[in-house]
Protein backbone atom coordinates (compact mmCIF):
# COMPACT_ATOMS: atom_id res chain seq x y z
CA UNK A 1 0.00 0.00 0.00
CA UNK A 2 1.43 3.36 -1.04
CA UNK A 3 1.07 6.01 1.65
CA UNK A 4 1.78 9.68 2.02
CA UNK A 5 2.75 10.70 5.53
CA UNK A 6 2.43 14.39 6.32
CA UNK A 7 2.08 16.59 9.39
CA UNK A 8 -1.40 16.56 10.89
CA UNK A 9 -3.60 19.22 9.29
CA UNK A 10 -6.78 20.65 10.85
CA UNK A 11 -8.81 18.86 8.17
CA UNK A 12 -7.58 15.45 9.37
CA UNK A 13 -8.15 16.09 13.08
CA UNK A 14 -11.45 14.19 13.29
CA UNK A 15 -9.90 11.12 11.64
CA UNK A 16 -6.85 11.36 13.92
CA UNK A 17 -9.14 11.42 16.96
CA UNK A 18 -10.95 8.29 15.72
CA UNK A 19 -7.70 6.41 15.12
CA UNK A 20 -6.21 7.41 18.47
CA UNK A 21 -9.36 6.68 20.45
CA UNK A 22 -9.80 3.25 18.85
CA UNK A 23 -6.45 2.18 20.30
CA UNK A 24 -7.23 3.76 23.68
CA UNK A 25 -10.62 2.03 23.85
CA UNK A 26 -9.10 -1.30 22.80
CA UNK A 27 -7.01 -1.08 25.97
CA UNK A 28 -4.18 -3.30 24.73
CA UNK A 29 -1.40 -0.95 23.64
CA UNK A 30 -1.59 2.71 24.72
CA UNK A 31 -1.20 3.61 28.40
CA UNK A 32 -3.84 6.35 28.10
CA UNK A 33 -7.28 5.61 29.51
CA UNK A 34 -9.05 8.81 28.49
CA UNK A 35 -10.20 9.36 24.93
CA UNK A 36 -9.41 12.55 23.10
CA UNK A 37 -12.22 15.00 22.42
CA UNK A 38 -12.33 17.73 19.79
CA UNK A 39 -11.35 20.15 22.57
CA UNK A 40 -8.41 18.10 23.91
CA UNK A 41 -7.11 16.60 20.65
CA UNK A 42 -5.84 19.73 18.94
CA UNK A 43 -3.59 20.81 21.84
CA UNK A 44 -2.48 17.22 22.46
CA UNK A 45 -1.36 16.67 18.87
CA UNK A 46 0.08 20.19 18.59
CA UNK A 47 2.12 19.56 21.74
CA UNK A 48 4.10 16.77 20.08
CA UNK A 49 7.41 17.30 18.32
CA UNK A 50 5.64 15.85 15.28
CA UNK A 51 2.28 14.27 14.56
CA UNK A 52 2.18 12.36 11.30
CA UNK A 53 -0.90 11.29 9.37
CA UNK A 54 -0.76 8.47 6.83
CA UNK A 55 -3.12 8.71 3.86
CA UNK A 56 -3.71 6.43 0.90
CA UNK A 57 -3.69 7.62 -2.69
CA UNK A 58 -7.44 8.25 -2.33
CA UNK A 59 -6.93 10.47 0.72
CA UNK A 60 -8.20 7.96 3.28
CA UNK A 61 -6.51 8.43 6.68
CA UNK A 62 -5.21 4.99 7.69
CA UNK A 63 -2.63 5.69 10.39
CA UNK A 64 -0.90 8.22 12.57
CA UNK A 65 2.00 8.62 14.92
CA UNK A 66 3.12 11.05 17.56
CA UNK A 67 6.77 11.79 18.30
CA UNK A 68 8.10 13.63 21.34
CA UNK A 69 11.02 13.71 23.77
CA UNK A 70 11.14 10.74 26.11
CA UNK A 71 12.87 12.81 28.77
CA UNK A 72 14.44 16.23 29.36
CA UNK A 73 17.84 17.83 29.76
CA UNK A 74 20.75 15.42 29.50
CA UNK A 75 18.38 12.73 28.21
CA UNK A 76 16.46 15.04 25.86
CA UNK A 77 18.10 13.46 22.81
CA UNK A 78 15.99 10.34 23.35
CA UNK A 79 12.54 10.40 21.81
CA UNK A 80 9.43 8.29 22.16
CA UNK A 81 6.59 7.60 19.75
CA UNK A 82 3.16 6.00 19.57
CA UNK A 83 1.47 4.57 16.49
CA UNK A 84 -2.13 3.91 15.50
CA UNK A 85 -3.31 2.03 12.41
CA UNK A 86 -6.91 1.66 11.27
CA UNK A 87 -8.02 -1.66 12.71
CA UNK A 88 -9.33 -3.20 9.47
CA UNK A 89 -6.05 -2.39 7.68
CA UNK A 90 -3.55 -3.78 10.19
CA UNK A 91 -1.02 -6.26 8.86
CA UNK A 92 -0.61 -4.45 5.53
CA UNK A 93 2.67 -2.65 6.23
CA UNK A 94 1.19 0.66 7.38
CA UNK A 95 2.82 0.39 10.80
CA UNK A 96 6.20 -0.25 9.25
CA UNK A 97 5.90 2.83 7.04
CA UNK A 98 4.89 4.90 10.07
CA UNK A 99 7.86 3.69 12.14
CA UNK A 100 10.34 4.27 9.30
CA UNK A 101 8.97 7.76 8.67
CA UNK A 102 9.09 8.45 12.41
CA UNK A 103 12.74 7.39 12.59
CA UNK A 104 13.66 9.73 9.72
CA UNK A 105 11.69 12.59 11.26
CA UNK A 106 13.20 12.02 14.69
CA UNK A 107 16.71 12.09 13.27
CA UNK A 108 15.94 15.29 11.31
CA UNK A 109 14.68 16.88 14.54
CA UNK A 110 17.99 16.10 16.26
CA UNK A 111 17.01 13.07 18.30
CA UNK A 112 19.65 10.35 18.55
CA UNK A 113 17.68 7.45 20.03
CA UNK A 114 14.09 6.28 19.64
CA UNK A 115 12.84 4.43 22.70
CA UNK A 116 9.57 2.63 23.29
CA UNK A 117 8.80 2.43 26.99
CA UNK A 118 5.88 0.03 27.03
CA UNK A 119 5.63 -2.51 24.22
CA UNK A 120 3.07 -4.96 25.57
CA UNK A 121 4.32 -8.55 25.37
CA UNK A 122 1.08 -9.76 23.77
CA UNK A 123 1.46 -7.20 20.93
CA UNK A 124 3.18 -9.74 18.70
CA UNK A 125 2.90 -7.67 15.52
CA UNK A 126 4.72 -4.73 17.12
CA UNK A 127 7.39 -6.99 18.60
CA UNK A 128 7.93 -8.64 15.22
CA UNK A 129 8.15 -5.29 13.43
CA UNK A 130 10.61 -3.81 15.91
CA UNK A 131 12.80 -6.92 15.66
CA UNK A 132 12.69 -6.68 11.84
CA UNK A 133 13.70 -3.00 11.95
CA UNK A 134 16.65 -3.64 14.28
CA UNK A 135 15.33 -2.37 17.61
CA UNK A 136 16.98 -3.77 20.73
CA UNK A 137 14.73 -5.10 23.51
CA UNK A 138 15.79 -3.89 26.96
CA UNK A 139 14.33 -6.68 29.08
CA UNK A 140 10.95 -7.41 30.58
CA UNK A 141 9.03 -5.39 33.14
CA UNK A 142 6.66 -7.91 34.74
CA UNK A 143 3.09 -6.67 34.93
CA UNK A 144 4.04 -3.24 33.60
CA UNK A 145 0.80 -2.72 31.64
CA UNK A 146 -2.77 -2.94 32.90
CA UNK A 147 -5.34 -3.84 30.26
CA UNK A 148 -8.83 -2.36 30.32
CA UNK A 149 -9.98 -5.66 31.84
CA UNK A 150 -7.57 -5.13 34.75
CA UNK A 151 -5.14 -7.86 33.68
CA UNK A 152 -1.46 -7.03 34.16
CA UNK A 153 0.76 -7.89 31.20
CA UNK A 154 4.52 -7.71 30.81
CA UNK A 155 6.09 -4.91 28.80
CA UNK A 156 9.32 -4.97 26.84
CA UNK A 157 10.97 -1.56 26.34
CA UNK A 158 12.92 -1.22 23.07
CA UNK A 159 15.34 1.27 21.53
CA UNK A 160 17.20 1.99 18.33
CA UNK A 161 20.01 4.41 17.59
CA UNK A 162 18.99 6.82 14.83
Amino acid sequence: MTLTITPLSPGALDEAIKLWNAVVLDGKAFPQEECLTPETAAPFFAGQSFTGIAKTETGEVVGLYILHPNNVGRCGHICNASYAVKENLRGQGIGEQLVLHCMETAKALGFRILQFNAVVKSNRSALSLYRKLGFTPLGVIPGGFRTKEGVYEDIIPHYITL
